[in-house]
């Protein structure tokens, strides 16, 4: 399995986090020190650079954290909790998400631009791994771009649609979350460009992070370590292994990673598949009654779950 050191979850449209591998844990917090950014052509200074954004951004960074963990849910590596810690000293609100511009193109430069005052500028770093963070960040902006999708509304007497209006809609959140998972899964190992970094070596010098690395490497995510396997609990890495999660067995429809979850989980990691029975009440035989009740029996079914568990005799890594 491939170690891409901070790979990328998607955080609302245009955001995006990093995700430890072979790391110890980050903290991503969302309340900065810088005291000015200019932002969508206005001054903002002090403190209120960050918060006129925080709780949007909060909101979209939950959602990729949903998103990494649905993406990961049968893979070593799962996206835990502690992994992501996502902290902010403003309550989240609920509204104004969920909507979408009316005829307008989504607004992407502008959430380009959020995006690296609050990602980018975690990026303190003066080696190779700051570098590749800002590579990703940047290919995970790239990739929200290249999945617009030009939509269109008819106008005209009956339908016709002698006219139409039309724009650009970004992609459902879901299918950028398998997008950026398609990449993860095929990402490049890179060398760095040992002049570059002799030339300039830092995150923050004049050239752009993309030159260091190969031009055809620039929409890809790219890593420079190998991951360690996940199997075994290693609490200074923040892995806590794989013995006590579930798999699935004999499933249909599911994807390639469900399907070899539990040779990849359990048996590959040196543990056995447990079958656990578990009784499971649930409504049935549901019926609409006049006027106006729907009644329903409860059934009990018996669900067979597997998990990945230590031989007996066989002690704790």
């Amino acid at each position: 399995m491939l170690c891409h050191i901070q790979s990328l979850c998607l955080v609302s449209p245009f955001l995006l986090i990093p995700s430890p591998h072979c790391l110890i844990p980050i903290h991503l917090c969302l309340t900065f020190s810088l005291f000015g950014r200019s932002v969508n052509n206005f001054l903002i200074t002090g403190p209120k650079a960050y918060l006129t954004y925080t709780t949007s951004v909060a909101l979209g960074a939950q959602s990729g954290i949903e998103e990494c963990k649905f993406q990961f849910a049968w893979e070593r590596w799962n996206c835990p909790e502690n992994a992501l810690q996502l902290s902010t000293h403003n309550r989240l609100r609920s509204g104004g998400h969920g909507w979408i511009w009316g005829g307008c193109s989504d607004n992407v430069e502008f959430g380009e631009r959020i995006s690296k005052l609050f990602v980018d500028s975690l990026e303190k770093g003066k080696d190779a791994r700051a570098l590749m963070n800002l590579h990703n960040n940047r290919a995970g902006r790239l990739a929200v771009r290249a999945a617009l999708k030009r939509t269109c509304k008819c106008h005209g007497i009956s339908g016709s649609c002698s006219v139409q209006t039309c724009w650009l809609q970004l992609a459902d959140f879901r299918e950028m979350g398998d997008y950026l998972k398609a990449k993860y899964d095929r990402a490049l190992k890179i060398e760095m460009d040992k002049r570059q970094l002799r030339a300039g070596n830092s995150a923050e010098s004049h050239w752009a992070p993309s030159e260091a690395f190969l031009p055809s490497a620039e929409t890809e995510l790219i890593f420079l370590e190998e991951s360690p396997d996940y199997c075994t609990h290693n609490s200074s890495l923040g892995i806590y292994g794989t013995e006590g999660r579930e798999c699935l067995q004999n499933s249909h429809n599911t994807s390639r990673w469900e399907q070899c979850s539990c040779g990849s989980l359990c048996t590959e990691c040196g543990l056995q598949v447990e079958e656990r029975r578990t009784e499971v009440i649930s409504s049935c035989n549901c019926k609409f009654q006049w006027c106006c009740t729907v009644k329903c029996d409860q059934c009990r079914d018996i669900v067979k779950k597997y998990y990945c568990t230590r031989s007996p005799g066989k002690g704790s890594a």
